[in-house]
């Protein structure tokens, strides 16, 4: 410890407090790449090509499984249909489940829809800032352990509650999925074109009749089109019948008692049609025109 000004006073120190300056060599200075030879490499052409070359195959990959297997489009665009259930796409179906619930919807659907999701990804993209520790080992880190863990779970059981009672209203409104619909649709007819079959020939053979009649523009607009499509080949795999040549299967009364009651896994459809700007004339006719479908 120093006391005064004096030239020959000894100065004694307590410990050694005293900073010392660092050299450059002391400074801690992450070693390059080329201090660990045969371990590592540039990132930069080496690794940035290699990530590349295999971004490239996984593209063509997926290109030639498009092409291979196209993805039909939908029907056209209906507002008055209301023979769907509107879903998002599956990753954000654990946020459509969470605004079902009371305490994230109606007068609290500001806490679900904004302060929720905002905390969940404001955390996430600040994580790197307030978890700085070095440890890489999750049992260490139970903190953080414990919050991603917890995420994982509340996102997977949100997820899958959301499908089960998609699934439950599917099955309770007898709706089926307009993207199976078109799909079955595309197998149908990819089937029915290969040929083969004395059943396949049968059907093949049956086409739309009096296609120019006015049944044919009411039938556009009734709800018999989202089932049975436009060709009136229904959709086999799923139970639905062509309505080629139904004509010599049932009369006039039978399917607008059809229409009227339903038939099997096929609900009442006179009321849908009325709300579909459809009259009783209209649909009597509808049911003329369906009676004319014989097979040529």
């Amino acid at each position: 410890m120093a006391h005064g000004h004096k030239s020959d006073e000894k100065i004694v120190y307590v410990g050694d407090s005293r900073v010392v300056k660092k050299t450059q060599e002391q400074r801690l200075i992450p070693k390059d790449y080329s201090a660990y030879p045969g371990k590592s490499e540039a990132f930069v052409p080496n690794f940035l090509l290699k990530e590349w070359m295999v971004g490239v195959v996984v593209l063509v990959g997926m290109l030639v499984l498009v092409m291979t297997e196209p993805a039909p489009l939908g029907y056209p665009a209906d507002p008055k249909n209301t023979a769907f259930i509107p879903m998002p796409d599956w990753y954000f179906l654990f946020m459509y489940q969470l605004l079902k619930y009371p305490y994230t919807s109606g007068d609290y659907v500001v806490l679900g829809a904004v302060v929720v999701p905002g905390l969940l990804f404001g955390g996430l993209l600040l994580a790197p800032f307030l978890d700085t520790g070095k440890e890489r080992r999750f049992y260490r880190r139970p903190i953080a352990s414990s919050l991603m863990i917890l995420s994982l779970i509340a996102c997977t059981y949100l997820t899958y509650t959301s499908w089960s009672h998609y699934q439950v209203e599917l099955k309770e409104k007898n709706i089926i999925p307009e993207h199976i619909k078109r799909e079955e649709e595309m197998h149908a007819n990819k089937g029915a074109a290969a040929g083969g079959g004395g059943a396949k020939e049968t059907k093949k053979s049956a086409a739309i009749v009096a296609a120019d009649d006015p049944g044919a523009e009411l039938y556009k607009k009734a709800t018999c089109l989202s089932c049975h499509g436009a060709g009136l080949k229904g959709m086999p795999a799923s139970g639905v019948p062509a309505l080629l040549g139904i004509g010599d299967k049932m009369s006039q009364d039978e399917i607008l008692g059809v229409i009227k009651n339903g038939k099997g896994n096929m609900g009442k459809q006179y009321q849908g049609n009325i709300d579909k700007g459809l009259s009783d004339a209209d649909i009597n006719k509808l049911a003329e025109w369906l009676s004319k479908q014989k097979a040529q």
